[in-house]
This record gives C-alpha cells, structure tokens and sequence, in this order.
C-alpha cells in the first residue's frame, strides 16, 4: 500500500446542438443543487473514463452514448471539499431524446446558448464551458 488517499475522479459529457448546450439543474443530492451543470458523475472503480460517461447519459438522460462518440475536451484539477479531478468530454452523437431520468436529482433540463448560460452555473463547469473546444487543463481553488 502506497498510503495516498484516492483523488475523487468526475466526468461531465457536453452536448451540443448547434450554438446550444443540453444543462441541467441540480436538486436533492446535497451538492450544488439549484445550480446547473452538465450530464454527468462520479467514475466507479475499475470503469473507465469514457465507460462512466456512457453510464451517467443513460442513467441521468436516458439517451445512449457509445464511448466511441466521446471526445475528451480537457481536465478540472480543483480543490472543493477535497482534492478532486473532473474529466470533460463531448458527445459527437446519441440516441434517443434527453429527458430528466433522474427526478431525484434533477429538476430542469434545457439547451441554452453558449452566450446565454443560465447565471446559476456549478463554477467549475461554468469555467470549463468558457475554455472552448480543447484540449485544455484547469486548475481551480488552489490560490
């Protein structure tokens, strides 16, 4: 055993539809909620990245994503509540029509205009949305 705790790995898919983004709204999960954000989560043990981010369209949107169509855009190193790494990735196509499968943990679900973002944005993703099409890294919160 090395002795170094684990870093909390994220990923947030980015979908697109013209000059739009697909956002949601965060609710009942303890985390951000009211804010909105992107489709996505926590990646399990022993899943890959892009398995995770196929797994969170699913679970949270009911569409269907092949890791195939998932285009890595770039990384969040932030400091939050711990030391925590959020990997941004955009799907080039999908399957079905978004809608809110998740009504636990989400309330709102809508395309905006990447100039017209709602003004209650989770920060990090707000920041990642404004870094463009990658690749890119962030650091956030450290200084």
């Amino acid at each position: 055993m090395s002795g170094h705790a684990g870093i909390p790995v994220g990923v947030h898919v980015v979908f697109e539809r013209g000059d739009e983004v697909l956002l949601m709204r965060r609710a009942g999960t303890g985390f951000f909620d009211g804010l909105y954000s992107l489709p996505g989560g926590h990646v399990e043990a022993g899943e890959s990245i892009l398995a995770a981010a196929a797994r969170e369209c699913a679970e949270e949107l009911a569409v269907g994503v092949e890791a195939a169509q998932l285009h890595m855009l770039g990384v969040v190193h932030r400091l939050s509540d711990t030391n925590r790494v959020d990997f941004f990735v955009r799907a080039a196509q999908w399957t079905g029509t978004a809608r809110i499968a998740e009504p636990h943990k989400c309330d709102a679900l809508g395309w905006y205009r990447r100039d017209a973002l709602p003004p209650a944005m989770v920060p990090y993703v707000a920041a990642a949305l404004a870094a463009g099409a990658g690749p890119w890294v962030l650091e956030l919160g450290w200084a």
